[in-house]
């Protein structure tokens, strides 16, 4: 199952939204055009590596990891879930609290990583924590939302609109069912960031929000 969009249409224009894109395509681009030793120095050195924080080491990181990605999919899969959620939310909180909504959800994303493995030495990289607050959000102010998904079983294709609430509630359930079967086998998918991602989404969106919003999608 793949969303591609919502009818869910929002009156002011996303500008943080659009921005955030921008910014994790401009570093991803400028991650290709480095020699591998380089780029991985970099990613050692913006990526959050929680043996080096709990070291008190590259604090920074836990901010700068939320803009790289490891690869064009993983890039890719990131953007389209931000094109297709963050407008919303980022209307209901207005941009510059979005701004810190998302930073924020980022850290608590990184925390629960950090909390789950203090003592990795793989660098978390990529926005899917900060998008996993997103979604969570989203999935409290608008579950009856149409979402459009494609559906792929082998050879054959369709296309539905099914509820935010049931397309989230299913990825949320993917990232538990994930968690628990790579857990210490070392994988390379932070699943615990998205899930606490997603549950700092949850419970921290109606302190961001903007106040006399209607925010219940019902169509």
């Amino acid at each position: 199952m793949i969303p591609f969009k919502d009818d869910n249409p929002t009156p002011t224009f996303p500008v943080v939204t659009m921005a955030l894109v921008a910014i994790n395509v401009f570093v991803f681009i400028h991650q290709l055009g480095m020699p591998r030793d380089e780029l991985r120095e970099f990613i050692y050195l913006y990526g959050a590596v929680p043996e080096m924080v709990i070291q008190g080491q590259n604090l920074h990181a836990i901010f700068t990891s939320m803009f790289l990605h490891g690869g064009l999919m993983h890039l890719l899969g990131n953007m389209l879930f931000m094109w297709i959620f963050a407008d919303n939310i980022e209307h209901l909180t207005g941009h510059g609290r979005f701004i810190a909504f998302y930073i924020v959800c980022g850290i608590i994303a990184f925390s629960t990583h950090f909390f789950m493995a203090p003592y990795s030495q793989q660098p978390m990289i990529g926005a899917s924590g900060a998008i996993s607050g997103v979604l969570g959000a989203y999935a409290l102010r608008f579950p009856k939302a149409r979402v459009h998904v494609i559906w792929i079983l082998f050879i054959f294709i369709s296309i539905d609109r099914i509820p935010a609430v049931i397309v989230l509630g299913l990825w949320f359930l993917f990232q538990i069912m994930s968690a628990v079967m790579s857990h210490g086998s070392g994988g390379g998918v932070a699943w615990y960031a998205h899930i606490g991602g997603f549950i700092g989404g949850l419970l921290l969106i109606k302190l961001f929000e903007k106040r006399r919003i209607v925010v219940y999608y019902d169509r």
